[in-house]
């Protein structure tokens, strides 16, 4: 399955934004996914995680309380809802499919990903 990001774009801090990713190919719905990102100079870090049926969320302490993670498994897609942004969540970002729920390991090729930048 292929995934792809979209919905990144020039906001400022406070605002909000919601990421989407698209699954083509195959159903998505049978998979966990991950919201994964990657700021400048750093690493790829995971972000938030949502179980193949949606009943079980992860999220990274750094976004916990202000991003929030849903899935549409009827449109093959699973969404990224970002509030109160920071310039610090300026990166791209990336979904990919996880290996399974217990390690959350992404598996699976990265798309482009999608730029969110944050301004202060």
């Amino acid at each position: 399955v292929q995934l792809q990001a979209s919905g990144g774009g020039l906001v400022q801090a406070g605002d909000s934004l919601r990421l989407a990713c698209v699954g083509s190919g195959r159903t998505l719905s049978a998979y966990p996914v991950g919201w994964f990102r990657r700021a400048p100079g750093k690493e790829r870090e995971s972000v938030a995680a949502i179980s193949w049926n949606g009943d079980s969320t992860h999220y990274e302490p750094f976004v916990r309380g202000r991003f929030t993670i849903h899935r549409d498994n009827a449109k093959n897609a699973v969404y990224l809802q970002m509030n109160r942004l920071e310039a610090e969540d300026t990166a791209v970002y990336y979904c990919n499919r996880l290996l399974d729920w217990h390690s959350r390991a992404p598996f699976g090729s990265w798309g482009q990903g999608t730029l969110v930048t944050v301004s202060s």
